[in-house]
């Protein structure tokens, strides 16, 4: 049997467009490059823009987790905050040559962001050892403290000051007041660590006329909720 060749043509002919843009729809299509040895969580998202579904289309080039967003991109400093720090005081009293000791303890806290700025508040408890006479010892210290400050990426750079309350081992106690500043870097939607230098005041400490000052520089993480 003798196989129509008009007939065909005439398919061939209607059917080329069709092929054509099929032909040109997969040339176009990207060609992705495939991890091998990396685990796939479902629990990771990426922020690129308005095809990341409303819920994300915030165009802030950020992966999301189930908790927030994980990784890059801007952050948020809203929330309660608990941690510790250490490093090292430096004291100098009246009544004692200058002395140095580890000082270190907890925070806990609270920040507010308002965009560009963040204002916050916190309590300090700082465990230390200062000579600040013959036989005496400055060895707690407690903070009542405000700071703000701008922030810089993942980061924020901040000046704090406020109450103070120093303890002695026989030399009873005294209010004070302290200044200063600090870093903190955000390292994802849970954690936080930084620096911080303060400079406290203690006038007559207990009314024995023994002026007390005490610089601290010391570490600090973080844990946000």
């Amino acid at each position: 049997m003798r196989f129509p060749l008009p007939a065909l043509a005439a398919a061939l002919a209607i059917a080329s467009p069709a092929l054509a843009q099929s032909v040109e729809d997969t040339a176009l299509a990207p060609t992705l490059p495939q991890a091998t040895g990396y685990p796939v969580s479902a629990d990771l998202r990426f922020d690129g823009g308005p095809g990341g579904g409303p819920e994300v289309a915030r165009n802030t080039n950020s992966i999301f987790s189930s908790r927030g967003r994980a990784i890059g991109g801007p952050v948020d400093w809203t929330g309660f905050y608990v941690g510790g720090q250490l490093g090292v005081a430096f004291g100098d009293a009246d009544f004692a040559s200058s002395d140095e000791s580890v000082i270190g303890g907890v925070t806990l806290g609270y920040d507010h962001d308002f965009g560009q700025w963040v204002l916050g508040g916190a309590l300090d408890y700082d465990f230390t050892d200062i000579d600040i006479a013959p036989g005496s010892s400055l060895e707690e210290i407690f903070r009542l403290k405000v700071r703000a400050g701008p922030k810089i990426g993942r980061g924020l750079l901040y000046g704090t000051g406020g109450y103070a309350y120093a303890d002695s081992d026989n030399m009873g106690d005294e209010d004070g007041w302290f200044i200063g500043g600090g870093y903190e870097y955000m390292v994802n939607d849970r954690w936080s660590v930084g620096g911080e230098v303060l400079y406290h005041e203690f006038d007559s400490f207990d009314g024995t006329g023994n002026d007390v000052d005490v610089t601290t520089v010391q570490v600090r993480a973080t844990f946000r909720f």
